[in-house]
């Protein structure tokens, strides 16, 4: 090789050092970018001349150039943030997005994302999150652009109301009947009265707050009354639910209820309990349709037992709209009919099928489940003062969007001031066979190529593809130890090359000083 080639081979090595000391430089200046991946640079040499020495060729290298320079996918470290569209992906994957100018696809680790004043989900420069529209948890469609409307939740009509109290064994019976002691409280109602039933009729009474298929809230109120029996092995209590007779929608044999002495009355019957307080067994009795008695809404024969709902409760039947169907409401107070099914779910072999036929009987007699369970929190008739210890239903009004979670599979989940989440859309991420084939479009962004091979697209947690954390950010992988030793590395080299670049000089300088 000639000193003039030596010098080539100097300068290639400068070129080389000053390529890789710009990748070093450009980890240092992103150590703190979001969700960066730092780059490394790997050498090779370049042709060689072949040169004779002793009779047998021999080889010169021409210098160094750059092979490849590789970019390290590793995770980076989690930041936590106060934002809850801030997240990070755990393991492998990229979030799906689009530029809605261009519909072209991008992919990215950098999950600040934010939405904007039409609802979408975006990062920094307006590129839109992509995810699948989601209805009643399952996912629907393809991917889109993810976008909060301000949807609202709907409303959900009660269909059962849960009690659990203690009724005071020690009260006292004040709706008193000779001849109809189980239902004397029920037949001292009348809803074209105000109030329906005198607060000297019961000894205690329970408010709830139930919602129609329109999101309105409505009261039902549930009477107590003890009953006196000459049975001293149990203790029975007989009640009444009723709602405001005024807001009762309900038809009876061709007639609005609310202008009857049976509006707003819709369950009666017993609780029976034994001498220790615990509930053994309870009735309930609904207005039949048709009705035995088409005159009298409030005429005994017309009570007959009721239904069960899926869940073992006694059904009583509302209505608040004028709807053509009524509101069924089951009644849990802490039994539960396992055997509802069979017959009419009931044990009548008393013989006590209607109100009507209740009078007088022994406790014994009344109807009760086919097979009754007790319930954590049941109802119970303790010698204590009557009290609610807990009041649940499970209809709700309509509620609008007041925040958003995102959970470790990428579900949006929409949170609404009547208290429900619905799960709105679920994070699309996708994930390449070759991720050094990817082009860096900048921006934390990166192109599909063929090199890379099209995206794989799935969801967060899917087999092969990472879970998402909320409130976190992938901070930038590079080492900054590392990159400045890389950097001192690269400085010797430099100065080596450059070392052999003036030696060159020096020798050709001598050469041409031979001839004066």
């Amino acid at each position: 090789m000639s000193i003039t080639g030596s010098m080539y081979t100097g300068i290639s090595g400068l070129h080389a050092q000053s390529q890789a000391t710009s990748v070093v430089s450009n980890n240092l200046a992103n150590s703190t970018t979001t969700a960066y991946k730092s780059s490394s640079v790997q050498f090779e040499d370049v042709f060689y001349s072949t040169v004779y020495a002793g009779g047998s060729p021999d080889q010169v290298g021409n210098g160094v150039a750059v092979a490849t320079i590789n970019t390290d996918f590793s995770q980076g470290a989690y930041m936590s943030t106060n934002s809850v569209t801030d997240v990070a992906l755990n393991g492998d994957g990229y979030f799906l997005i689009i530029d809605p100018d261009t519909n072209t696809p991008y992919y990215t680790r950098a999950g600040n994302f934010t939405f904007d004043t039409e609802g979408y989900l975006q990062d920094s420069h307006g590129n839109r999150v992509q995810g699948w529209g989601m209805e009643n948890g399952y996912i629907t469609g393809t991917p889109s652009d993810i976008q909060l409307d301000g949807s609202q939740s709907p409303p959900s009509a009660s269909t059962e109301i849960n009690f659990s109290m203690n009724l005071d064994s020690t009260a006292t019976d004040n709706a008193t009947s000779a001849t109809d002691p189980y239902a004397a409280l029920f037949n001292y109602y009348d809803g074209t009265q105000e109030p329906p039933i005198g607060d000297s009729l019961y000894a205690y009474s329970s408010t709830i707050t139930v919602f129609d298929e329109n999101g309105s809230a409505h009261d039902l109120s549930v009477y107590m009354d003890p009953v006196t029996t000459t049975d001293e092995n149990s203790m029975v209590w007989e009640y009444s639910v009723a709602c405001d007779p005024g807001e009762d929608q309900r038809d009876f044999a061709g007639t609005d209820m609310n202008t009857t002495s049976g509006a707003g009355m819709l369950m009666t019957g017993t609780m029976t309990f034994d001498t220790s307080g615990q509930l053994v067994s309870t009735t309930a009795f609904t207005l039949a349709d048709p009705p035995v008695d088409a005159t009298d809404p409030m005429a005994e024969e017309n009570w007959t037992l009721a239904q069960f709902d899926s869940n073992g409760y006694p059904i009583m039947e509302a209505n608040f709209t004028g709807s053509d169907e009524n509101q069924a409401i089951g009644l849990n107070i802490g039994l539960t009919n396992s055997d509802y099914a069979t017959g009419s779910g009931w044990d009548t072999s008393g013989g006590i099928n209607s109100l009507d036929d209740i009078g007088t009987s022994d406790p014994d007699l009344l109807p009760s489940f086919n097979n009754a369970i007790l319930g954590t929190g049941a109802t119970t008739s303790y010698a204590s003062g009557s009290a609610t210890f807990s009041l649940t239903q499970d209809g709700y009004a309509p509620g609008t969007l007041i925040d958003v979670s995102i959970s470790e599979n990428g579900v949006i989940s929409g949170m609404y001031t009547n208290g429900q989440t619905i799960d709105l859309y679920t994070m699309a991420v996708a994930d390449f066979t070759n991720q050094q084939g990817l082009h860096a479009e900048g921006s934390n962004l990166y192109s599909a190529t063929t090199e890379s091979g099209q995206a794989i697209i799935n969801t967060a947690g899917a087999a092969g593809f990472g879970t998402i954390t909320a409130n976190a950010l992938e901070q930038s992988n590079v080492d900054t130890a590392t990159e400045l030793t890389n950097l001192i590395i690269l400085q010797s080299a430099y100065q080596a090359n450059s070392k052999v670049i003036t030696t060159a000089d020096t020798l050709l300088q001598t050469a041409i000083s031979m001839k004066r």
